[in-house]
């Protein structure tokens, strides 16, 4: 049933206790597909933190979106955050494909997964709190929540190998066919333009910047593993997140604010 691949997607990527199926590669890559959807609950849920923090508190503008990016982190129990910081330790270093991977498996952090974690987590931090200055913090963290699960999708297309024969990856590398990949990806930008062309311009620059990410991964590794994804989630969140805070999107198309 559909249902089975959404609650599989939620045991996945969040905290909500459901009771996930037994995942298989069908399963699988349907709870892949639902990946955006259960991005845009977390989005409304880190939202919905910001607002309240900012405007039913007198906490300033950099605590609410502190509170809000820890809120994601909660929410996924850090998972995508653990993958980046995995990812980093892997790819730093110039190892071997082989070494990489064993370095990844590892529950320890190294020096190159910390410091990427610390600019990632500022970097976040500080682009949501410019973008709730600008009076769209709550548009650009569901923006951004809903762009990195996306990036997921596409990382799961067809044609991407996985690096490991067992694992996450192995379970969900290449389910998601491209017409999928773009249907989802012309509906968020659907649903993003009446908020702005700044929110439809991130969501793209987002997903850029995961695909050279992805490109740059299946090139040293072999293909993708779940730090793979966890790291194209984040890279584009913070992307986007970076757009919304500088507004670049309204100098290309002058839209009515």
């Amino acid at each position: 049933m559909t249902l089975d691949g959404l609650r599989l997607s939620l045991g996945l990527l969040t905290i909500v206790p459901v009771r996930s199926p037994r995942p298989d590669r069908r399963v699988a890559g349907r709870a892949i597909v639902w990946a955006p959807a259960v991005g845009l609950m977390l989005g409304l849920a880190a939202a919905a933190v910001l607002v309240l923090a900012d405007r039913g508190a007198n906490l300033g503008s950099l605590l609410p979106a502190a509170l809000a990016v820890a809120t994601l982190a909660l929410l996924t129990r850090g998972l995508h955050l653990d993958g980046l910081a995995d990812l980093a330790d892997g790819l730093g270093g110039g190892r071997r494909a082989d070494e990489a991977l064993r370095v990844m498996k590892n529950s320890d952090i190294g020096p190159f997964g910390v410091v990427t974690l610390v600019l990632v987590i500022v970097i976040q931090v500080a682009a949501l709190e410019r973008a709730t200055s600008l009076g769209h913090g709550a548009t650009a963290v569901v923006v951004a929540a809903v762009t990195g699960r996306l990036a997921a999708t596409w990382g799961c297309r067809a044609g991407v190998p996985a690096a490991r024969r067992d694992g996450l990856g192995a379970l969900v590398a290449g389910t998601i066919r491209l017409p999928v990949a773009v249907i989802l990806t012309a509906g968020a930008l659907a649903a993003a333009v009446p908020f702005g062309v700044v929110s439809a311009f991130a969501v793209v620059v987002g997903l850029l910047a995961a695909a050279g990410l992805q490109y740059h991964a299946v090139r040293r590794l072999g293909g993708i593993t779940g730090d793979v994804l966890g790291g194209l989630v984040e890279v584009a969140t913070t992307a986007a997140l970076v757009v919304m805070a500088t507004g670049i999107g309204w100098a290309l198309v002058p839209v009515a604010r």
